[in-house]
């Protein structure tokens, strides 16, 4: 399965890259995170592995992320034009999946943000949970960027939500 979601957010795209890069902020915009610490390297270089637990509901999982691709490697004074690529592969209990986000300038003061996610399934769950809800996975991406777009626009924060 593979899909693309898209959203833009009303700040320069440095400063999203280095919103979105930056692990003191993802309790605050990713909804359902519990844990997302790195097993060997530093968080969000290439080739750094961490530990990602979410929980929605009483449904709680647990994956392996695995950063294939940052560039450019230093977020700060990217060049005007350049494509910030976050890249990377997670690995869970009967799912594979690859997450390749882009970020371009949609403005002086506007980042178009652009995911395609890929998934693969093993398992007769798992297999059954993709073929059945498909669009739940779709959705979920969406939310975690409209989710970041509040956040980075409005300082809002998912665990002070109501609700």
């Amino acid at each position: 399965m593979k899909y693309t979601v898209s959203i833009e957010v009303a700040l320069p795209r440095e400063r999203v890259a280095q919103l979105l890069a930056d692990p003191a902020h993802m309790s605050k915009w990713l909804r359902g995170l519990v844990l997302h610490e790195p097993l060997s390297g530093v968080h969000g270089q290439v080739g750094t592995t961490s530990r990602v637990v979410m929980q929605a509901g009483k449904q709680k999982m647990e994956c392996t992320e695995t950063v294939t691709r940052r560039e450019p490697a230093d977020l700060r004074g990217i060049p005007k034009g350049q494509v910030v690529h976050f890249d990377r592969e997670i690995v869970g209990e009967g799912m594979w999946s690859a997450v390749r986000d882009r970020l371009t300038e949609a403005g002086p003061e506007a980042t178009l943000w652009a995911s395609e996610s890929e998934y693969r399934f093993s398992g007769v769950m798992m297999r059954l949970v993709g073929l059945l809800m498909p669009g739940a996975f779709r959705k979920q991406s969406h939310q975690h960027m409209q989710d970041f777009k509040a956040f980075a626009e409005q300082g809002k924060d998912v665990r002070e939500a109501k609700g």
